[in-house]
């Protein structure tokens, strides 16, 4: 009798359509479809904002790499989130992987709400981007229009920063830089 080979969750992962994202979450494999309008014109206007003054040091201080969606494994193939945006500072990551795997933790992820994501991106991701240390998270809302800064305290979350609406935040790791989300939204 032949036994079927079995995909790993890394493997079923790569398998994935294009058009979906995959990550693996506390062992269990999460898809979802690109992003919506408004999620990628946030993405992108935060990439262009934060990516400019640290990344590229256009009006700020520079010494980070800013990416859109990096691949990220917390447990090579086993633990793989991707982030809507993740920055690195350069001393802790001196080059980019020459492959699509990121292994160093992040310094800030930030990720960016939907209705049908904002559960899993705050009761599963979050926890998981704790217990790996990563640093400092934001989630904004383009639909509510708000933005939350998170810094990591002994293991748990604190709020650090929040706006809306028409407001301008300077948040850490960025606080630098002050953003005016109506330039998020619009």
């Amino acid at each position: 009798m032949q036994h079927a080979y079995q995909l790993s969750l890394y493997e079923q992962l790569e398998a994935l359509p294009e058009g979906l994202t995959g990550e693996i979450l506390n062992g269990q494999l999460h898809t979802q479809p690109r992003p919506t309008g408004p999620h990628a014109l946030t993405e992108s206007n935060l990439q262009i904002e934060i990516g400019s003054a640290f990344g590229k040091g256009r009006g700020g201080p520079g010494g980070w790499w800013i990416l859109v969606e990096p691949e990220t494994h917390f447990v090579t193939d086993r633990e793989v989130v991707v982030p809507d945006l993740a920055g690195w500072r350069k001393e802790r990551m001196p080059a980019i992987p020459q492959g699509h795997r990121f292994e160093i933790v992040p310094d800030w992820i930030c990720e960016i709400l939907s209705p049908s994501t904002a559960s899993k991106d705050r009761e599963v991701k979050m926890p998981i981007y704790a217990k790996y240390g990563v640093a400092y998270a934001w989630l904004v809302d383009p639909h509510r229009r708000t933005l939350e800064a998170f810094g990591l305290d002994r293991g748990s979350w604190r709020l650090l920063a929040q706006a809306s609406d028409n407001d301008s935040i300077a948040a850490a790791p960025f606080e630098a830089l002050e953003l005016e989300l109506p330039g998020l939204w619009n």
